[in-house]
């Protein structure tokens, strides 16, 4: 095999894997007790934890206070241009998988149905409230695995 086509091969396989990484995020809320469903767990807020890059998916939630009504959403996503330039260039397959981010910082506030995002802890919060058919695509998901598991 030729030097070059070896290279080649070693910086392909490299891209995959950088665009393929996950992203540390914390995820809080200004209500102690505040418990979070996320896709597969649930956790009591704050709560830190790698997450990987999606283009495709999202990050379903379901998020309780004591005395307000259950928040659902889904997460927003940080859209990464330069993994896009990236994966043109280098391995397009990969552009499936990793296009979107979690942000590093999300705050969540169940009582008024937002929730708040930030790249740097430094800065403002953004605040997203999530429109109707998120809301509803993240109550039919955690409402079918609910029944799925025999629960209500």
């Amino acid at each position: 095999m030729h030097f070059g086509h070896l290279k080649n091969i070693v910086v392909l396989v490299s891209a995959a894997l950088i665009c393929a990484c996950s992203t540390m995020t914390t995820i809080s809320s200004r209500k102690d007790g505040t418990t979070l469903v996320l896709k597969d767990r649930t956790v009591q807020l704050p709560y830190q934890d790698k997450m990987k890059g999606t283009s495709f998916g999202n990050y379903a939630f379901k998020a309780v206070d004591s005395g307000a009504d259950p928040f659902y959403g889904v997460l927003p996503l940080k859209f990464k241009g330069g993994h896009l330039a990236a994966d043109i260039i280098f391995f397009a397959p990969a552009a499936f998988f990793n296009l979107r981010e979690v942000f590093p910082f999300y705050d969540i506030d169940v009582a008024n149905g937002v929730i708040r995002y930030r790249t740097v802890r430094s800065e403002a919060w953004i605040e997203y409230k999530p429109k109707p058919e998120e809301i509803a695509n993240a109550r039919s998901f955690f409402e079918n695995k609910a029944a799925a598991a025999g629960g209500h």
